[in-house]
């Protein structure tokens, strides 16, 4: 099944249906009821599979945080809104990533953080920004490293076969 296409573009995003600005969907209600076990300073986790079920319904705005290489060498997942949140080989949080969420996203919107492992805090700087509906995507697109060092072989996006290019 086909993903709802978010955007590529630099114009804001815009909403595609009533359901982007929804957080009462019952995916979102069960990721924000872990929140306080967890002591997550965002709205929740989530699953790959449930993730893709609020993209394929317009529900939500992806975000891929990983660098331009990790898209460009490793796959992305199509309609995904590209906004690095690290750069640079010391991999450095980027001082405007803020700024431009805001100019691309609207502080509403639900949105879901997919950067390379599930771990990087992006949620949790947009929430202190005051995004009210930002999820993280847990094992993100490669997943956690295997026994041997390698990504991409234990769980993540791709792993999970969901579609990528």
């Amino acid at each position: 099944m086909a993903l709802a296409a978010v955007s590529h573009s630099v114009e804001p995003v815009a909403a595609a249906t009533a359901l982007a600005y929804a957080p009462e969907h019952p995916l979102l209600q069960q990721a924000r009821a872990q929140v306080g076990a967890l002591k997550l300073p965002y709205s929740g986790n989530l699953t790959q599979s449930a993730a893709r079920k609020l993209i394929e319904q317009q529900a939500a705005v992806l975000v891929d945080v990983r660098t331009a290489e990790e898209r460009k060498f490793v796959g992305y997942v199509p309609g995904s809104l590209h906004l690095p949140w690290l750069i640079g080989p010391a991999m450095q949080a980027i001082p405007r990533f803020v700024s431009e969420l805001e100019a691309k996203v609207p502080k509403h919107a639900i949105i879901l953080f997919l950067c390379r492992s599930g771990a990087r805090p992006v949620a949790a700087a947009a929430a202190r920004a005051g995004f009210r509906h930002v999820y993280n995507i847990l094992e993100g697109f490669e997943g956690g490293l295997d026994r041997s060092g390698y990504r991409g072989s234990r769980n993540g996006w791709r792993f999970r076969g969901l579609h990528w290019v």
